[in-house]
């Protein structure tokens, strides 16, 4: 399904009325839809919505923008509903697909425990948005392609979001939805670099070899991909940590977790959950559920840590706890450890340097000297944490409308989303998804930013349209 002309009846609207609140939305990725489908079911009143993204298409963002045909998501379809209170949408949603029903008729009656391609996710979420605009007759959406320069307060409590568009509006509220996906034109050269000297370093490696940057989930689909496509080349994946993602249990994997309370100090917690871990698997359970217990928990456990630990725990643990959180499906799984086993894939442990025409220099763990991995292509597979040095985040910053969250991962954000500075939230200014990731442990995985959103907007439709929400 092409969401290209998804707009083109409300956005060619006239501009609303100034009594209609105006709400932006900044990043039309997963989190962007997700949000503007969660306002257009929450929100009852009139409103006008505007979308602001670079990307002419619709693109899922960072986590969907590479997928082709036969990547999988890594997370079951039990887990990916963006309907709030129905965990069974995504499902009902893949039953009424003949399609997909007739190329996966084992599943039949339900597809619940199964992994799906991340295009058939990316169709039910377009979808899914596109139906909840038809039924609002009484907003009008309007999509902005020019990036979002800065924000900043104007007349009346008011937002200016300004874009290379002359007509900058003002606005009510704004959602900041950029996820992973702000960059700044250094990163922009320094990735084009890497493409010439995939060029150049061509022509002085004899035997076909390419390197891969990073150790998550885009690594392992960089990687199977490259070898359904035909390429018999060696592969080496370089990982600061050297962590790559562990595998789903078959069936699904119940949350489970110790009842008694959790230690004070972060080396007491690591021991606890190692051994509940431990204990897990002696009495017949698996390490994965226990991993799914702790997420429930693992909010208020972050919350409850002081700013030292959290450091350490960021530099120390966060690779270790995200390849066992970001899991892969167990076919997927069982290829990876395969294609290590067989040699022609090739995992090293160390920090990446400079790109040379030859390669790419490389200081392996545990060694002061770098080195040149020979290689014909550098692909940089690490996902992009948000930028706070562009001029977007900076202005934010500048004027005290948002701060860096502890761990300067993204932006301070509490519970619902609200941008908050030393403490004190920004009124009407708002963050989603992975963007406060450093604050919210969690909020890169699709089911807490369906309920974060549903938290922000139903937030908005309390404070704004209280009588409205009581009818």
């Amino acid at each position: 399904m092409t969401v290209r002309g998804l707009f083109s009846s409300k956005a060619a609207a006239a501009a609303p009325a100034c009594s209609v609140p105006r709400i932006a939305i900044v990043g039309r990725g997963f989190s962007g839809m997700m949000m503007a489908i969660s306002l257009m079911k929450t929100v009852k009143t009139p409103f006008h919505l505007q979308l602001f993204d670079p990307n002419a298409d619709v693109s899922g963002g960072q986590a969907l923008a590479s997928a082709q045909l036969g990547e999988i998501l890594n997370s079951r379809v039990r887990d990916l509903s963006v309907s709030e209170g129905d965990p069974e949408d995504f499902n009902g949603w893949l039953l009424g697909n003949a399609e997909f029903r007739a190329a996966v008729p084992a599943a039949i009656p339900g597809f619940q425990q199964i992994f799906v391609p991340k295009g058939i996710f990316s169709d039910y979420v377009f979808q899914r948005f596109s139906e909840a605009l038809a039924t609002r007759h009484d907003i009008t959406v309007q999509v902005c392609h020019e990036p979002v320069i800065s924000i900043g307060r104007s007349r009346g409590n008011r937002f200016l979001v300004e874009s290379a568009n002359p007509g900058n509006p003002l606005f009510d509220r704004v959602i900041l939805a950029t996820g992973y996906g702000i960059s700044n034109p250094a990163q922009q050269k320094r990735q084009h670099a890497v493409d010439e000297t995939g060029v150049r370093a061509r022509r002085l490696v004899a035997r076909p070899h390419t390197v891969l940057l990073g150790s998550g989930l885009r690594v392992v689909d960089t990687l199977l991909r490259m070898r359904e496509d035909g390429y018999a080349g060696q592969i080496t994946i370089i990982s600061r940590r050297g962590f790559l993602p562990q595998s789903h249990t078959r069936m699904s994997a119940d949350p489970v977790f110790p009842a008694e309370a959790l230690p004070s100090s972060l080396p007491e917690i690591v021991r606890f959950i190692r051994d509940a871990c431990r204990r897990a698997e002696e009495e017949g359970q698996n390490w994965q559920s226990v991993m799914n217990g702790l997420r429930k928990r693992a909010r208020s456990l972050w919350r409850s840590l002081p700013a030292r630990q959290k450091q350490q725990f960021n530099r120390h643990l966060r690779a270790i706890y995200d390849s066992h959180r970001n899991r892969l499906p167990e076919a997927i799984y069982l290829r990876l450890r395969r294609e290590l086993a067989e040699g022609n894939t090739v995992l090293r442990k160390g920090v990446v340097g400079e790109r040379m025409p030859g390669g790419i220099m490389m200081r392996p763990a545990g060694k002061s000297q770098e080195e040149l991995v020979y290689c014909d292509q550098v692909l940089d597979c690490r996902c992009q944490a948000p930028h706070l040095d562009t001029p977007l985040m900076q202005s934010l910053i500048s004027a005290r409308l948002a701060m860096p969250d502890e761990l300067g991962l993204g932006l301070a954000v509490n519970a619902a989303g609200e941008v908050s500075v030393d403490g004190r939230t920004t009124a009407g200014l708002f963050a989603i998804g992975p963007l406060g990731l450093g604050s919210l442990p969690d909020i890169d995985l699709v089911p807490e930013i369906v309920t974060q959103a549903y938290a922000v907007a139903e937030r908005l439709a309390r404070i704004y349209y209280p009588h409205e929400q009581a009818v």
